[in-house]
């Protein structure tokens, strides 16, 4: 596990992303205990990419303009879907009652990990990104992906769970305040569309 590694995927999970925004969207508006639960969801959203990789799936969607468009477009339309429901004031921006109980973490932790199990890009990124730090003498290669991988997803997850406590900290002074609510619903649908508009445009 070199520095290198450690340094490299820091960068690429603190990066503003879908899965970021999900989270800070569910702390201010469910609280801490479901910003977990979002935080759990999109990380396991990593492991389907992982699989994927590892078994070669990954170079198909990289070599396949068909499998990567359908898995593109199908992640730009849950993004739309995702903006259009924080607009409505419904689903990842709905306030509850009781933030700690209310919000089923079954369905956030779903929720989370489709928005990162529909990112093509994720599995490239296992593609080109992880086997730079495999040793072409590596006797077992795959066990050291697996490692890396592990890495990778454990950095993420703590890193989202910073995010949402951060988040569920401030939650009292934003929810009460009906102006900055409506500021803050009308910013995560255009954060949910413009990632939804990087990714159309997102070439193989």
């Amino acid at each position: 596990m070199t520095l290198s590694f450690l340094l490299t995927s820091l960068i690429v999970v603190v990066s503003p992303g879908t899965g970021v925004l999900y989270t800070l969207a569910v702390a201010l508006t469910s609280g801490a205990r479901a910003s977990v639960a979002a935080a759990f969801g999109c990380t396991l959203g990593i492991v389907p990419h992982m699989l994927a990789a590892m078994l070669g799936l990954a170079a198909v969607l990289h070599t396949s303009a068909v499998a990567f468009a359908a898995l593109k477009w199908c992640g730009v339309v849950y993004l739309l879907y995702m903006a259009w429901q924080a607009l409505r004031e419904t689903g990842a921006l709905a306030i509850e009652a009781r933030p700690e109980e209310a919000r089923s973490s079954r369905r956030v932790v779903v929720t989370g990990f489709l928005i990162n199990i529909l990112n093509p890009k994720l599995s490239i990124f296992f593609l080109a990104f992880l086997p730079q730090f495999i040793a072409v003498d590596e006797a077992h290669p795959l066990g050291r992906m697996l490692e890396l991988s592990a890495a990778f997803m454990a950095m993420t997850l703590a890193v989202f769970v910073v995010h949402g406590m951060f988040a569920a900290g401030v939650r009292d002074r934003v929810i009460t305040r009906p102006r900055v609510m409506a500021w803050l619903r009308r910013s995560f649908a255009l954060g949910f569309a413009a990632l939804g508009a990087k990714l159309a445009f997102a070439e193989r």
